[in-house]
């Protein structure tokens, strides 16, 4: 099948990968003999699970999860862009330098990109997408939909 060989292979998981999983979803900083204690396997079983799941990429890294606004990160927005077609790998590495955008998503649609940004106010978001972002060759147009809650889903 043509393209395939681009595409990474599937990890086979089952339910016991699936409870590791959402345990450190939950909680990435959970000892793994907590998280055998949860899903009822020995800590050996766990370990090895984990190691496994790390070594074949479903577990990427671990990280911590920020409150923005604790964090003095005020403002929030998603930010479309409609970019033109030959320039989105230059453009993916502009975007991945600009501090204030948290997260960057090639769509389908009517537009190309969706961009997580947050900053500081309001004065700092509108610099960000009117001095940086549609500044950008290949940016063609942008959207905002500002953020009013964040809503922690996990």
């Amino acid at each position: 099948m043509a393209g395939t060989a681009d595409r990474a292979e599937t990890a086979s998981l089952d339910d016991v990968d699936r409870q590791i999983i959402s345990e450190l979803t939950r909680d990435g900083r959970m000892s793994v003999t907590q998280v055998a204690q949860n899903v009822h396997i020995s800590r050996a079983h766990a370990y090895t699970r984990i190691a496994r799941l790390t070594s074949e990429g479903v577990l990427t890294k671990f990280t911590a999860l920020v409150d923005p606004i604790k964090a003095g990160l005020k403002s929030s927005a998603y930010v479309t862009l409609k970019v033109s077609q030959h320039s989105w790998r230059e453009l993916r590495e502009e975007l991945k330098a600009i501090p204030e955008i948290h997260h960057i998503a090639l769509v389908g649609g009517d537009f190309d990109v969706i961009l997580l940004v947050r900053a500081i106010d309001n004065t700092d978001l509108r610099r960000v997408i009117f001095d940086q972002l549609q500044s950008m060759p290949g940016v063609l147009d942008t959207q905002t939909f500002l953020v009013f809650e964040d809503v922690d889903t996990r």
